[in-house]
């Protein structure tokens, strides 16, 4: 039987870029669009839908604590280098049935903040990216 407690809280998600782990990270969204092209079939009013490829989009939340991004990727980007990257998702709850992990493959990063901050605010940065493919290393099942 489930019960509240078997939800899984971001306060226990992790994140690795390229094997390192990333502490100030405080967030993460990964997703798959489809993408569909209209079909419209005899007999039926209603237009159908056939997918016909995928979109997989994400964002990095992360704590502004250091320049790891702006390191990471700047100066390769200035020199016209398109870095790939992986990024490994980790969620375990203690109280969930178990650990969930995903693998992101050919992560690019869509723009890099270099500044963005106001007075008496926490430092934030958020770093949208594109993958073109994933792999579930762990999965949850109750």
């Amino acid at each position: 039987m489930n019960s509240a407690k078997r939800i899984m809280s971001g306060t226990w998600g992790e994140v690795w870029l390229d094997g390192d782990y990333v502490s100030e990270c405080y967030g993460l969204q990964a997703k798959v669009s489809f993408n569909k092209e209209d079909v419209n079939l005899c007999g039926k009013m209603a237009t159908d839908k056939k997918v016909k490829s995928i979109s997989c989009t994400g964002s990095l939340k992360l704590h502004k604590v250091n320049s790891r991004m702006a390191l990471v990727i700047g100066d390769s980007m200035k020199n016209g280098k398109d870095l790939r990257f992986t990024i490994i998702s980790k969620l375990k709850d203690p109280d969930a049935y178990g650990a969930e992990r995903i693998l992101l493959n050919n992560v690019s990063f869509d723009d890099l903040t270099l500044a963005d901050w106001e007075v008496a605010t926490n430092g934030k940065v958020e770093a949208p990216f594109t993958f073109t493919d994933y792999d579930f290393l762990d999965s949850v099942e109750a």
